[in-house]
């Protein structure tokens, strides 16, 4: 099929979270005309995720600060962020949260900072804390983006980039009905993680996999796959809302059965698991996690959890202002018992860029949760915003700069176009799948049998050529994620032990040996593992 170019920009950006809207405003302040393309509704992916009041975020409490922050970030991820990475992250931060300040975004701030529950998650010492609110942003970001003019392709998901002679130049963009091949000077990636690979997600359904696959396909390589943040949500009511870690030592976790389902052991370390969000293995909270895991397996009605009259007579300021929100929001209370269970969350891998945001693929850059190297094994909580924020701004600015020498994209590109239509099945297969085998407790054996269903569903796929417009964008999103679990799958299989939120039943303590990170890339069209 051949396409003819719908339009073309300095910069087209990839995706609306936070880090695709500051790449975008970047890109515009440095002179380059620039479109954004978004699968769902503007503002969305896990920035704007609605299963919680807001985004935290926190930076370093000062410039003295910045080196601590530095060193508990590379020690939260056990040895896998990337130093160069880390440096220009931390660096970044504070003139991003100041940047955003000065927009006008509201940003919460602590009335008792002091207080332990405000000491980020997985983190030594109190921080900056800032908590920026969904419904400030929204209006700030879309005055700022109307202001630059930016073109935004709501509605359309990105199915191929085009390059031409090595180098990215455009994008085909779908919304099901009609194909749209948008050229551009340069792209930044900015689509989101893998976290509805899994059947059950705390993010949108539109965090999919997608752009790691585009990312593979254009000779991106991608590290650190096989980080992926497990937390507590719940199953009912309000499906999918974000468990608050702070209250784990106030709640009492019962099985079906009306008993306890923590022994007294497992009980002690609740005020150890109100400390962070995610499961990781290498603390001994990880046997709460375990046990709600296990009997969620049992039954898939999950677990209950209750309250302490301690906690709704005197709750700490960050836990008040979780349920004022849950309130108002979901008509939940402290008062309310809810069944829960564990989610797959937000990965801490992705594409493997430099501290400027390139790729190594000349003309792509990529920023926020597609990417990975930043983090680790485990990630502090509330830098997930600051990483959109940092590395958003920096592919925009070196997006804007790259426009200067690249040259205009071809006017016409073959396209192939071959579609499916069974691959909704084929895709809740592949989620059950993942949380079946990738999830919280992975092993060599199960890790394995992921790896053949992979291929099988691969293979179940009735490719054929169709002028279907859906048929061919669901058949081209499929094939990516089909590739984006493989890249976890072969990343998890290589690394045989326990390390921050991989955990092998396996191999279930770490090795020193394997202290270093894993890339994945396509090599003649296989997709291998290594580690670097």
């Amino acid at each position: 099929m051949r396409l003819k170019i719908h339009s073309t920009y300095d910069v087209l950006v990839l995706g609306s979270g936070i880090a695709g809207i500051s790449a975008t405003l970047a890109a515009a302040e440095n002179g380059a005309s620039v479109a954004m393309a978004c699968k769902g509704k503007l503002f969305s992916g896990s920035s704007f995720y609605p299963g919680t009041w807001g985004l935290g975020l926190i930076g370093p409490a000062d410039a003295s600060d910045e080196a601590d922050l530095a060193d508990s970030i590379k020690t939260v991820g056990c040895g896998m962020a990337q130093e160069n990475l880390v440096e220009a992250f931390v660096q970044g931060i504070a003139p991003a949260i100041e940047k955003v300040r000065c927009k006008g975004v509201k940003l919460r701030r602590a009335n008792s900072g002091d207080q332990k529950e405000f000491i980020p998650c997985f983190d030594r010492k109190h921080r900056d804390w800032n908590g920026i609110e969904f419904d400030s942003a929204r209006e700030i970001f879309s005055q700022e983006l109307e202001q630059n003019k930016t073109q935004i392709f709501e509605g359309f998901e990105a199915v191929e980039l085009v390059k031409k002679e090595g180098r990215v130049c455009g994008a085909v963009l779908s919304n099901k009905k009609e194909l749209l091949y948008v050229g551009c000077k340069a792209l930044v990636l900015a689509s989101g993680g893998y976290g509805s690979l899994f059947a059950r997600h705390l993010c949108t359904n539109d965090v999919a996999g997608m752009g790691q696959g585009l990312a593979l396909d254009a000779g991106c390589r991608l590290l650190n796959m096989e980080f992926m943040q497990v937390m507590l949500g719940y199953l009912a009511p309000a499906y999918q809302t974000v468990f608050n870690e702070k209250v784990y030592h106030f709640t009492e976790f019962i099985k079906p059965d009306g008993t306890p389902l923590l022994n007294t052991e497992e009980q002690a370390l609740l005020e150890l698991r109100s400390t962070h969000g995610p499961f990781t293995s290498r603390l001994a909270s990880k046997a709460v996690d375990l046990a709600i895991y296990r009997a969620s397996l049992e039954h898939p009605e999950g677990v209950t959890a209750r309250y302490s009259a301690e906690m709704k007579q005197n709750p700490p300021e960050f836990v008040k202002t979780y349920f004022d929100w849950l309130q108002a929001a979901k008509g939940l209370t402290m008062n309310d018992s809810i069944q829960v269970a564990l989610f797959a969350h937000a990965a801490n891998g992705g594409v493997w860029i430099q501290p400027d945001a390139a790729t190594g693929v000349e003309g792509l850059f990529a920023a926020g949760e597609v990417t990975g190297g930043m983090h680790g094994a485990d990630r502090i909580g509330g830098l997930s915003t600051a990483n959109g924020l940092v590395f958003g701004g920096k592919a925009g600015f070196s997006a804007a700069k790259a426009v200067k020498t690249a040259g205009a994209p071809p006017e016409e590109i073959e396209f192939s176009a071959m579609g499916a239509n069974e691959t909704e099945v084929l895709f809740q297969k592949l989620q059950n799948c993942m949380m079946q085998y990738a999830m919280v407790e992975r092993s060599g054996e199960g890790l394995k049998t992921a790896l053949e269903t992979v291929k099988a569903l691969r293979n179940e796929m009735s490719l054929k050529e169709t002028v279907d417009v859906s048929e061919i964008t669901a058949a081209k999103r499929f094939l990516c994620q089909l590739e984006t679990a493989e890249a976890i799958l072969k990343a998890a299989s290589l690394r045989t032990e326990s390390r921050g939120s991989h955990y092998r039943t396996d191999y279930p303590t770490e090795n020193p040996t394997l202290a270093k990170p894993i890339c994945v890339e396509k090599v003649d069209g296989e997709i291998t593992a290594r580690f670097v």
